[in-house]
């Protein structure tokens, strides 16, 4: 496992200094199988024929797993194909899904792909948007005050290195149907999310508010 520490410049003109944040690179398998998985996910769900399963990433989408421990949230994201558990989404594609990030309850980052690579979180979305997923966030177990701190810096890293023009919670996504980034071809498939909570996303924006993102639609 590679440890990086990323310097980030935030949009610090209001505030006139510089950040850091320290991200550690834990990959999940991403062999031939998984790449041309994802390249038939962009054709059959996008219409995107490409030869590489790269996106431009516009979006920031964050997540909770619902999973109360690392191990078992990366476990879920780390084989190629779907777990048996998950028929509600093998229909759709036999891709596994996936996220570029993965925040434990001590807030600690771990990379899980390069997030120009596109990973599937995010229905009708996959193509432009970066994923974070954050530990936990069932009844058992909420997300925590280390965890936002680490979301906000994160997407305030993100910004300042992509051309990001939103920030959403998951179970937001279905309002960008009709918008220009929605892509999705199959009109029957859906799923409603609640993750990563109304309050969560609330203290983010509040957080992140001088990065002016995109109101969303």
């Amino acid at each position: 496992m590679k440890k990086f520490l990323l310097p980030i410049l935030f949009l610090l003109l209001h505030l006139g200094c510089k950040s850091q944040v320290e991200i550690i690179d834990k990959p999940i398998i991403f062999d031939e199988s998984r790449k041309e998985l994802t390249l038939d996910y962009l054709e059959d769900h996008y219409g995107l024929q490409q030869d590489t399963p790269t996106i431009d990433p516009k979006m920031i989408v964050l997540h909770w797993t619902a999973i109360p421990t690392f191990e078992g949230s990366f476990d879920a994201f780390k084989d190629v194909k779907l777990p048996s558990w998950r028929p509600d989404l093998e229909n759709a594609s036999a891709l596994n899904v996936s996220s570029h990030f993965l925040v434990d309850q001590d807030g600690t980052i771990y990379r899980l792909m390069p997030e120009t690579i596109m990973a599937r979180h995010v229905i009708g979305l996959n193509h432009a948007a970066i994923g974070v997923e954050n530990v936990g966030g069932n009844e058992g177990k909420p997300l925590t005050e280390a965890q936002l701190k680490s979301n906000i810096a994160l997407v305030e890293y993100l910004v300042h290195t992509y051309n990001i023009e939103y920030l959403i919670g998951h179970y937001e996504y279905t309002n960008f149907e009709n918008h220009p980034l929605w892509l999705e071809k199959d009109d029957g498939y859906r799923t409603k999310k609640t993750d990563p909570g109304q309050d969560f996303m609330r203290k983010v924006r509040q957080a992140t508010a001088k990065l002016n993102f995109k109101e969303n639609p």
